[in-house]
């Protein structure tokens, strides 16, 4: 009975350990990343399809990545109310969902499950290089196509992005398709940077988004539409029903029930004039 009782001791304590190991882990993660908001359960419901056979980018886009990304970005989830601080992380994936998409409207588990399915751009129409920015030039022989979560594209944003990140985006572009780790670093730096006359994505969902008098007069309205602007406004802002718009609205509203969070107003931006 003495001899269960130290064994039965010991595997009590191993167990408790082994559990305030994990506190203290997810605890360290929660000042540094998003173990808080997003568990490793929530967020392989948020992606049911993503290492599906049929999706290109399968085991590329990992949960350890994706919390280590953020790690370089504390402000990230973490601005503002509980409410505020998971319609960020909502609209983050929901925004990368799409521009990663596998989904189609018949597809199992319905078109917004097949997030993060795709890790480059399929049949680019160009190289995405212009060739009027000097800060930024191409180099040869180089395709700044769209890579990783948020599809990173021209030369002068891979150009920065790799300064910002410790890598060479103008010579290597390639490395945000190979190395899940930087792919959502990249992801997280397009969402967190200013990039003027844009606000960064990061203020708009946490209510720090100031518009100015050209904001004003373009109906650029803070909510996620206005994310969709800074995004990919140029192709998808100011027209009715845009189906592209439509899919990333799709992606968020399911996030957001996802994370029992509401979306907030002004979902699209239709009404609004790209930048």
């Amino acid at each position: 009975m003495a001899a269960f009782s130290a064994s039965y001791c010991l595997a009590l304590l191993s167990f408790i350990f082994f559990f305030s190991s994990g506190i203290l882990l997810c605890t360290e993660a929660q000042r540094l990343s998003l173990c808080s908001q997003v568990s490793k359960e929530l967020f392989d419901k948020i992606f049911l399809h993503k290492d599906d056979n049929a999706c290109p980018a399968k085991n590329f886009y990992t949960y350890d990545s994706f919390l280590n990304a953020s790690k370089f970005f504390p402000k990230f989830g973490a601005t503002g109310s509980s409410a505020t601080r998971k319609r960020e992380v909502a609209a983050f994936l929901a925004q990368i969902s799409h521009e990663t998409t596998g989904g189609w409207a018949t597809a199992p588990d319905g078109p917004y499950a097949w997030g993060l399915c795709f890790r480059e751009e399929v049949s680019p129409q160009s190289n995405y290089c212009d060739s009027t920015n000097k800060e930024w030039p191409c180099y040869p022989g180089k395709s700044y196509k769209g890579r990783g979560p948020i599809q990173l594209s021209w030369n002068f944003n891979y150009g920065p992005a790799g300064k910002a990140l410790g890598f060479d985006g103008l010579r290597n572009p390639e490395i945000v398709a190979n190395n899940s780790l930087i792919a959502f670093k990249t992801a997280l730096w397009f969402w967190m940077t200013e990039q003027k006359p844009k606000p960064s994505c990061h203020d708009v969902m946490v209510g720090r988004y100031v518009p100015t008098e050209a904001d004003t007069a373009a109906n650029r309205t803070a909510g996620y539409g206005l994310v969709t602007n800074i995004i990919n406004g140029g192709l998808e802002c100011g027209i009715p029903n845009d189906g592209r718009v439509s899919d990333r609205i799709g992606y968020f509203k399911r996030y957001a029930e996802l994370f029992n969070v509401d979306t907030g107003p002004n979902l699209d931006c239709e009404n609004q004039k790209s930048y």
